[in-house]
């Protein structure tokens, strides 16, 4: 039998598996748990909801901007021209182009973690889908990147917008921040996200919509959350 490392020790002996713990108490114990890792950990929340992911009508695709954003740094592309090149470079778009954005994005250059882009250049947009799709980052209306409004697109991106989608499970995931967050600021991450999950919910889904919570550190466990503990 392995023997079992300090951390995992520290987790058998601190975790209770079946309970349902408060925001608060489920932050503090990750950042307990947390001590001996030798980096800044992140929080990420996933969140089993109550639909059939086989089923088109189904398929929960939103985005939410934390109010505290993630912690993270983000770069900001915009496919746009003219007027809105301005208002994208203006509102602190770190990349704006049009072909020669694209050109650049066929030869592998993308330090970027969003992309924008305005209807009129999805058709340069449109032949990037093969490179952009598989990486997350191809911009789609339903979650706010395809927009005429760049300004506000660019501003929500940088200050966290965080977009998430219903895997084949029917469970979203998406970050809350790091360990160095206060529980107060996660909480109200988390309760951001899950009001507008809540007005993501398909009209064909019946029951239970908001199934379980678990908020887990990039090397913690996952902790349920005690969904009564939150104000939404």
């Amino acid at each position: 039998m392995a023997k079992l490392s300090k951390r995992q020790k520290l987790i058998r002996e601190k975790v209770e598996s079946a309970r349902a713990y408060s925001v608060d108490e489920a932050v503090a114990l990750l950042a307990e748990l947390g001590q001996t890792v030798k980096f800044k950990e992140s929080l990420d929340v996933a969140v089993n909801l109550g639909v059939d992911a086989r089923k088109s009508d189904q398929v929960v695709r939103s985005s939410t901007v934390l109010p505290h954003g993630t912690g993270k740094t983000v770069r900001v592309a915009v496919f746009t021209q003219g007027a809105n090149a301005e208002k994208a470079t203006a509102a602190g778009a770190d990349i704006v182009g049009m072909d020669d954005l694209a050109d650049e994005v066929k030869k592998g250059n993308m330090d970027f973690d969003v992309v924008i882009a305005t209807p009129d250049a999805m058709r340069v947009v449109g032949q990037l889908g093969q490179i952009l799709g598989p990486r997350g980052l191809m911009p789609n209306p339903k979650v706010g990147t395809v927009t005429a409004d760049v300004e506000t697109a660019v501003k929500n991106a940088k200050a966290g917008q965080v977009r998430y989608r219903t895997d084949k499970n029917g469970i979203i995931h998406a970050p809350l921040g790091n360990v160095e967050f206060t529980a107060q600021t996660i909480k109200e991450n988390l309760e951001a996200l899950v009001a507008d999950l809540k007005k993501a919910k398909p009209a064909s889904s019946k029951g239970v919509y908001l199934k379980k919570i678990t908020i887990s550190s990039t090397m913690g466990p996952g902790l349920t959350i005690d969904q009564g503990s939150l104000n939404v």
